[in-house]
């Protein structure tokens, strides 16, 4: 059964509350048969046009709308319908709105040819300029979504999820058979192969996907005045990444220098199995909402990355996955422009970027090279020297290579006392200098690889301290290190961010350097 536009809308919106914006469809030029089809199409589906937008209140916050009707004309668009929903998306621009849509549509309507195809040019202008506004846009696509729509509007959220079991993809199956002469393979466009493959963030249920949608407007437009949610709506979600739950209350001791542990003896510390990893933060995070993959096609399972508020404040968090990696599974190209979409995202929707260190070090591999390893490092540095929102970068355990390297750029960069930083593993810098790996202790200690090494170079502004070790106390630590990471937030949130650029750019001029 097809999930019709005025069912999505009454699932995600308060009851009552919806307004419509639609004026009659502007007149098209259309061959008599056609108009037969259009009156056809409009007593079977009960609307006008193949969608409906409008406004309403999603558990007590104005949002703006739109939402495709399948069962008129298979959800196609025309210029009628692209029209409406410009219309709909340059109104929710200059009324400010953030903008929650669900597409579902055969694609572009055969009936009016090219001039219907080039629609979709328009419909995606609008949504850019809407984001470029610093406006939100959400998107859940239900089924089928297909052709020019999933190619324009339907791909262009700043997050998307879609409805369980939905068929989503660029060339329906139908068409491909007629083409080619043989069936589409099976199970590639469905919306749980692309979440698989990080085309999409997640497959949910209306009701989940409206829970998700309120809290990421908590996280970027602020709460909204709150009212009773409708029972059912308020359980607890496992998102994948782990369950949502209310945020905990927090608290942060000052931060302190660590104390004079061996940087080996760090090392081995922060390669135990049972240490607090970047998962144990999000645990601690309000209105939080997974993330998935790069948008394009890729996903790296060693990385994770969400939406959520720290201690009331709101920010993008992507970091390595200590869950994930292992010496078989280690991040790849793919992680790197996850990150690089996290960094995207975050100066588009003008909210903080937090980046969380913990890596054995990035994939030594053949694919890996030939997918572009070493320019996504490259671009991640550049990104992150230049990128237009405060950030805090996070030194959680390991921080080994070119992988670390690449999260670590910030305005603030904190470290837990046993975390670190090497060009290599302590075990491979022995084996390139002393062709052996027994020298590892000597060379962490030479390297000057430690927390408290990084705090007198001015690589990191403070340590969040161990007491003595995180993975003895990881809830503990888990709150102290969000703390400090809220504490750091709530600073840099107070400044200019042309004023932030200038800073992270002289710092990085500078250090290393014996004079200022």
């Amino acid at each position: 059964m097809k999930i019709s536009a005025r069912e999505w809308l009454g699932d995600m919106l308060d009851p009552g509350s919806f307004e419509s914006w639609d004026r009659p469809p502007v007149a098209v030029d259309a061959a008599p048969g056609y108009r037969a089809e259009l009156a056809q199409a409009e007593r079977s589906a009960g609307t006008d046009e193949s969608v409906l937008t409008g406004s309403g209140l999603l558990r007590g916050r104005l949002v703006a709308v739109i939402a495709c009707e399948f069962g008129f004309l298979a959800g196609s668009i025309g210029v009628a319908a692209a029209e409406r929903i410009t219309v709909a998306v340059e109104r929710a621009t200059e009324l400010g709105l953030p903008l929650v849509v669900s597409p579902t549509s055969g694609g572009t309507r055969m009936q009016e040819g090219t001039v219907a195809f080039v629609q979709m040019v328009k419909i995606a202008g609008a949504v850019a300029a809407h984001r470029a506004a610093g406006h939100p846009y959400l998107v859940y696509l239900r089924n089928p979504t297909m052709g020019g729509v999933f190619a324009s509007w339907g791909s262009l959220g700043h997050m998307t999820f879609a409805e369980p079991g939905a068929l989503i993809g660029f060339l329906g199956p139908r068409v491909y058979r007629a083409l080619y002469g043989r069936d589409f393979p099976d199970g590639v466009q469905t919306a749980e192969n692309l979440y698989r493959n990080g085309v999409i963030d997640g497959v949910v249920p209306v009701r989940v996907f409206r829970r998700i949608a309120h809290r990421a407007l908590n996280v970027l437009c602020g709460p909204a005045a709150a009212l009773p949610e409708r029972q059912g709506d308020a359980r607890e979600f496992d998102t994948g990444i782990g369950v949502l739950r209310a945020g905990s209350e927090l608290y942060g001791p000052a931060l302190r220098g660590a104390d004079d542990m061996p940087a080996w003896q760090s090392v081995l510390v922060s390669r135990r199995g049972d240490r607090p990893g970047v998962r144990e933060l999000l645990r601690h995070a309000t209105d939080r909402v997974p993330l998935s993959g790069t948008g394009q096609g890729e996903a790296d399972r060693t990385v994770v990355h969400a939406l959520g508020s720290l201690r009331g404040q709101p920010c993008i968090l992507f970091g390595h996955d200590r869950a994930g990696q292992s010496a078989d599974q280690t991040m790849g190209p793919a992680a790197l422009r996850e990150a690089r979409r996290a960094m995207h995202l975050a100066a588009e929707l003008r909210v903080p970027l937090v980046l969380v260190i913990d890596t054995i070090g990035a994939s030594l591999s053949r694919e890996a090279e030939e997918r572009g390893l070493a320019p996504e490092i490259a671009r991640c540095l550049a990104d992150l020297v230049t990128l237009d929102t405060p950030t805090v970068s996070v030194l959680l355990g390991q921080g080994s290579g070119g992988g670390a390297l690449a999260l670590l750029p910030a305005d603030r960069v904190l470290a837990a006392a046993n975390g670190w930083l090497a060009p290599l593993p302590p075990e491979g810098a022995s084996a390139i200098v002393y062709r052996d790996t027994l020298h590892a202790p000597e060379l962490a200690a030479a390297q000057g690889i430690r927390s408290k090494d990084l705090l007198a170079n001015g690589i990191v502004d403070a340590i969040i301290p161990e007491y003595p070790d995180a993975a003895d106390e990881p809830v503990d630590f888990a709150l102290r290190t969000v703390s400090a990471i809220a504490a750091a937030l709530a600073d840099l949130t107070t400044k200019p961010v042309p004023e932030l650029q200038s800073l992270r750019r002289n710092r990085y001029r500078r250090l290393g350097l014996l004079t200022p």
